[in-house]
């Protein structure tokens, strides 16, 4: 039940920044669920194997190469997922910050809320 109230937030979060972002665009709101739950897959069998092979760079950058990672996932899930498009790589990395951002708040709202 909680998996499925973290995607919901999530969908709900991705098409508020495709409605806010101009380089950003989903087709409808089934759309932004299937988004959040690739996203959410992408994130828990992709990224990881990503981060290990780059790992060299990701210390030397500090940290910071894992923001391009974020936005390379962001691009898989719009090649994969017809209805939601990204117009280039710094969209990509907008979108996934702000995602980020905003899972953050949510979801510690929500937590807060189920205590």
């Amino acid at each position: 039940m909680r998996t499925l109230l973290k995607i919901l937030i999530t969908a709900f979060i991705v098409v508020a920044l495709a409605n806010l972002l101009p380089g950003v665009g989903i087709r409808s709101y089934f759309t932004g669920i299937l988004v959040a739950a690739v996203l959410g897959l992408m994130n828990l069998i992709v990224r990881p194997i990503i981060v290990l092979f780059t790992l060299p760079v990701t210390i030397v950058t500090l940290g910071l190469f894992l923001l391009a990672i974020n936005a390379f996932i962001v691009l898989m899930v719009d090649g994969l997922i017809g209805g939601f498009y990204v117009d280039g790589f710094w969209w990509a990395l907008f979108f996934s910050l702000l995602l980020s951002f905003f899972q953050t708040i949510l979801f510690s709202v929500f937590k807060d809320k189920k205590s």
